[in-house]
């Protein structure tokens, strides 16, 4: 970014400097890319035909550099530097303090993980080679506290955090150990690209899609008891059918293992509500519970929900209606 506004300074200087006594601004339009929009500034001034058709010209050649030469603003992140220290420390933290219970070999994890990733094509790991690492670590998990959720981390993480008895992926070993990392090897070597990974999209068998598609299947086959999906209702397909928890996590629940599972449907504070428990894709989870046997429940308006996100915004004006609800229930009590 420091590059792209030196770069945007150079041209806007070059631009003046070719262009002297002028008065009107006026500024460029048309940008191709919203990352360009955000940062353009430059402006072009009105003067003599033959002056403004030469400057036109600079300043078309420099946008096509800009756009078809980006340099390192199209580049991928590669591996997470360090990602080994990261990796085996976030292991034995986990077995040391967040859940001294556990007895897994950090080391013995990072062994299996290595060898799935390193002297393999960045798009050439598939599921089956974390197998040993998977198997190097087991986890079981209590029942009635397991909790899904697309489209709707930020709250699901501060509902888990408020309500204490939820368990997420990210709350297992192998989700704690590699939540918000990157990885991927190259072929014919024995260390990680620390330049360049490519998309999940990029692959089939990328190596960080492979992890969290076997993490995802772990976590749903364990789950048991009543368990909780947390979507957003403010989108289109608050049940999308390729995300983890409708490609994976749905189709690894076992009926006879859950008793009931919980739909909780949230919408933004100021909205759109686009879908519901009676409206959009939410209708269409609804029939594959039943025609899959599941039990099921499905809430739009969870009040633990609403508050916390009136504890970020408290402003707005459903968050007004919650406080006075809220207050009129007090009231009631205590009469």
């Amino acid at each position: 970014m420091h590059y792209l506004s030196s770069l945007l300074g150079d041209l806007h200087t070059q631009v003046h400097a070719l262009l002297p006594g002028v008065a009107h601004v006026d500024r460029l339009r048309h940008v191709q890319t919203s990352r360009f929009s955000e940062t353009m500034g430059l402006t072009i001034m009105n003067a003599h035909q033959t002056s403004a058709s030469f400057v036109m010209i600079r300043v078309t050649v420099w946008f096509f550099i800009l756009l078809f030469c980006p340099g390192p603003l199209s580049a991928q992140l590669g591996t997470t530097p360090n990602i080994k220290h990261i990796v085996v420390g976030r292991c034995y933290n986990y077995i040391t303090l967040v859940n001294p219970s556990s007895r897994h070999d950090c080391e013995d994890i990072w062994r299996h993980f290595e060898e799935a990733v390193v002297r393999q094509s960045s798009c050439n790991v598939r599921v089956e080679d974390y197998h040993p690492m998977f198997f190097a670590m087991p986890q079981t998990l209590p029942c009635d506290r397991f909790l899904f959720w697309s489209k709707t981390r930020v709250l699901m993480h501060s509902y888990a955090a408020v309500v204490g008895q939820f368990w997420t992926l990210e709350d297992t070993l192998v989700g704690y150990m590699f939540n918000d990392l990157i990885w991927c090897g190259q072929e014919e070597d024995s260390d990680f690209d620390f330049s360049s990974c490519p998309e999940w999209s990029a692959c089939r068998n990328h190596p960080v899609y492979s992890l969290w598609r076997q993490a995802s299947q772990n976590f749903a086959e364990m789950a048991c008891g009543n368990i909780t999906v947390l979507l957003n209702g403010s989108i289109v397909n608050a049940f999308n059918k390729k995300s983890m928890f409708g490609s994976v996590e749905l189709d690894s629940l076992n009926p006879h293992r859950v008793d009931y599972v919980n739909i909780k449907v949230v919408t933004n504070l100021e909205g759109p509500i686009i879908e519901s428990c009676g409206k959009g894709s939410i209708v269409d989870l609804i029939q594959i519970l039943q025609s899959r046997g599941f039990r099921w429940t499905c809430t739009d308006d969870d009040q633990t929900l609403m508050i916390l996100q009136c504890i970020q915004n408290p402003e707005q004006p459903s968050c007004q209606t919650c406080a006075n609800s809220l207050r009129q229930k007090k009231s009631l009590t205590l009469e």
